[in-house]
């Protein structure tokens, strides 16, 4: 009898593990040909291909490579792959590929624009960058007239990229372009560089400037926002006189409204009801 009971537990354990191992098995196979269907709908990356059209000069940066761009520009119109591609067009589109190609390719990248939708890349990204638009207006428009510049880059179209501006002090205009913006900032992503705080001398004109990546999976860098301070006007009309400095801290300080908002800590909070009148104040610490 328990002999028999105790074939039976046994019995009664190689099933459930067996259960347990065929439904893991199920799982594996179920989540990787999901995987499969997955990369058959959106397909790789571009990076996965070898004809990346990005090379590594003697100098360990990044340069753009006509000849891969080639490769990879022939080989999605044989094969289908709607990620890749894509991302072929957006930096074909970044390096005025159409410019760089014989007649005859050009007519090939327009038949390789037109299977993959390349407009609607450009469409995309400029939806896409939209909320950083309305960052670098409403940011802008907190420091008016004090030498600080701050403006969006829509990098899937360098020719005509500047498309947001706010407190101009470079004299640039609206869908101006920048040539070498996009390399510079794959040089930097490369060394891992942030472009911080650097320092622009351009004849007697001298900026204090930061610029922002704007990286999107698909495609890479899209956009950038930039911060110019224009620093002779600080040091040089800003500082030459008492009133001036006064109506540049008025100008700087000034609101449009009051609102009831507490942003301080709760004990940054409980000291400001006892006086504390700033960060750096020190009596109550």
């Amino acid at each position: 009898m328990l002999l028999a009971a105790g074939g039976f537990g046994n019995d009664v354990t190689v099933n459930v593990i067996a259960s347990i191992i065929a439904s893991a098995l199920f799982l594996a196979i179920g989540f990787l040909w999901g995987k499969y269907k997955e990369r058959q709908r959106f397909g790789k990356k571009l990076e996965d291909y070898d004809f990346y059209p990005y090379a590594i000069n003697r100098d360990n940066f990044p340069e753009f490579s006509l000849k891969d761009f080639r490769l990879g520009m022939h080989y999605f119109l044989r094969n289908f792959d709607p990620m890749a591609a894509r991302q072929l067009i957006f930096i074909g589109e970044q390096n005025n590929v159409r410019a760089q190609l014989e007649p005859s390719e050009q007519k090939v990248y327009a038949r390789l624009f037109a299977r993959y939708d390349g407009k609607k890349i450009e469409d995309d990204t400029r939806e896409y960058l939209e909320n950083f638009n309305r960052i670098v207006h409403l940011i802008g428009k907190s420091f008016p007239n004090l030498g600080i510049e701050i403006l969006l880059h829509d990098l899937s179209n360098p020719s005509r990229s500047l498309v947001a501006l706010e407190n101009n002090v470079t004299g640039r205009h609206l869908h101006d372009g920048t040539t070498n913006l996009v390399i510079d900032l794959k040089k930097r992503q490369l060394t891992h560089e942030e472009k911080l705080n650097y320092e622009l001398n351009l004849g007697a004109r001298k900026f204090k400037c930061t610029t922002i990546p704007i990286i999107r999976p698909e495609y890479g860098v899209v956009g950038a926002v930039c911060i110019n301070v224009d620093a002779n006007f600080l040091t040089e009309e800003v500082l030459s006189s008492s009133e001036k400095v006064v109506n540049f801290f008025q100008t700087f300080c000034r609101t449009d409204m009051t609102i009831e908002e507490n942003i301080l800590s709760r004990d940054e909070y409980a000291k400001a009801q006892k006086g504390k009148r700033h960060f750096k104040d020190d009596r109550f610490e």
